[in-house]
């Protein structure tokens, strides 16, 4: 099994306990933004491995009884259908499968805030939505000039048009489907209007990357770089914080940038800031729970591989822009890494050489052993592999044949002569489709199927671009996969 490098429970425990400190500090009622994903963070938990994807939730429900959630969304992005890329789904839907996440999780959703909108404009079909559902809505207005004219915003005209969010307990998480929902202004503004009811109430923010207390150029945030590369996030030394404490602290360009403007509105508003640089502002106890700094090392050298070639593949698909890859480039010249350094590439390759340059895929399971698969008259290279993987966890000789012909030759005629495919290789949901039948009156396919589970945290590279549905029932059994910058053939369209 690949090692541990992360103490997930001292890192709830550690979290909980900061928050509620901070809560203390602040008179007892904070708005703690939360960046990033709650549910399934799983960048945290490739380059910190032992890092549990749901831990933020799990630290929540530490604190459930003392917390509430309140969703942010834009006006903007939900009449620009804007879309969450890893899901495919808009920012509306992506609120309602939050709220449906956080209820069944336990956790109490106070209501959904609208931001950027204008003043005057009617209730769009969203917010009717929700109401119907109901879910308290509020607005939160644009302000013209926002955030540059300082007695603008703190005043009756600025903050005090949009609506205040009814709360009722000490923790309030403002979430959002994506950045630049407003989750920052939403909060600033629930402090505003606190104060002028003469309560008292702070703003925190719930961070994971880059992680402060480790060095700038330490792979764990040089990692988060790789994962923001298209958006020219940039790590720094925090220059508030070494002028404040003398102390180096890792923040990233877009805090220290804004932390000017947030210190004074938050000046404004209680009469004086409570942080003197962004690192402060921060609940961070993540560079407190390595355990094991070099296997995080070596788990973040990794991910910037997985990174770079999965950029170049969307720079393939037009997705993308070749200055990210030049970025990505950057950041393994400093860790002098290369995409050969990813366990599976070189065998995939010399798979895919023996076999003609016909595509392949190779697999490093999760204990270290190298299987590979090649493209066939029945199956593609990636469905062969997750066989050969399974025969491999299983301990079942690689001779014998999982797939009935029986299965196999049905399938192929249904995709061909009625569904119309010109491919009649199975993809491998259709593979695992096929060994599910057969291990209903097979014990050695079912052995098979029993060992699905074993290949999550397994790594995965293809010689060519897979389909849609081959990367994504990969990624639903929690396996890493990248592959080469090309196309199978060289048609002008791939689906």
């Amino acid at each position: 099994m690949y090692a541990i490098g992360f103490d997930n429970n001292k890192y709830v425990s550690l979290q909980s306990e900061r928050i509620r400190r901070r809560i203390g500090e602040l008179g007892g009622k904070l708005y703690l933004e939360f960046g990033g994903k709650l549910f399934d963070d799983y960048h945290a938990s490739r380059v910190l491995p032992g890092f549990r994807p749901d831990s933020k939730i799990r630290m929540l429900l530490e604190m459930k009884d003392e917390a509430e959630i309140i969703v942010v969304i834009s006006a903007d992005d939900v009449e620009r259908n804007k879309r969450r890329g890893d899901l495919g789904i808009t920012y509306d839907m992506e609120a309602l499968r939050l709220i449906d996440a956080f209820r069944a999780s336990g956790l109490y959703v106070g209501g959904v805030c609208i931001t950027h909108c204008r003043e005057g404009s009617a209730a769009s079909p969203f917010e009717k939505r929700l109401a119907s559902l109901g879910l308290p809505v509020y607005r939160q207005y644009l302000i013209p000039n926002y955030p540059a004219d300082l007695p603008l915003i703190v005043s009756a005209d600025g903050f005090g048009k949009s609506d205040f969010i009814e709360t009722s307990r000490p923790l309030v998480v403002v979430t959002a489907p994506g950045p630049g929902s407003g989750k920052m202004s939403t909060c600033l503004c629930q402090l505003y209007h606190h104060h002028i009811r003469g309560e008292k109430a702070g703003y925190a923010k719930f961070e994971t990357f880059p992680i402060w207390n480790l060095p700038l150029k330490h792979p764990v945030n040089l990692a988060y770089e790789a994962a923001t590369a298209d958006l020219d996030d940039v790590n720094m030394i925090d220059p508030f914080h070494l002028e404040a404490y003398g102390e180096k602290a890792v923040n990233y360009n877009r805090d220290v940038e804004i932390f000017p403007v947030l210190s004074a509105i938050m000046g404004r508003i209680l009469g004086e800031c409570p942080y003197k640089s962004p690192t402060d502002m921060g609940v961070n106890m993540a560079g407190f729970c390595i355990s094991d700094d070099e296997v995080c090392c070596e788990a973040s050298r990794q991910e910037i591989i997985r990174r770079w070639y999965r950029t170049n593949c969307e720079v393939r698909k037009g997705m993308a822009e070749q200055s990210s890859v030049f970025k990505l480039e950057l950041l393994m010249n400093t860790l002098n890494i290369r995409g050969e350094d990813r366990p599976p590439v070189i065998p995939a390759l010399e798979k895919s050489r023996e076999n003609g340059d016909t595509p392949a895929v190779a697999m490093e399971l999760p204990d270290g052993r190298i299987v590979t698969g090649k493209t066939s008259s029945l199956l593609g290279a990636a469905s062969a592999c997750i066989l050969n993987a399974l025969k491999t966890l299983a301990g079942i000789e690689d001779e014998v044949t999982l797939l009935s012909p029986d299965i196999i030759t049905p399938l192929h005629h249904l995709k061909v002569e009625h569904l119309g495919s010109h491919n009649p290789r199975l993809h491998i949901n259709e593979a695992l489709i096929a060994l599910a039948v057969c291990a209903v009156t097979d014990p050695v396919a079912s052995r098979a199927m029993e060992a699905l589970n074993l290949l999550s945290g397994s790594e995965a590279h293809a010689t060519v671009i897979l389909s849609s549905g081959d990367e994504s029932t990969l990624s639903k059994l929690g396996v890493n996969l990248t592959c080469e910058p090309k196309y199978e053939n060289h048609k002008l369209y791939h689906g």
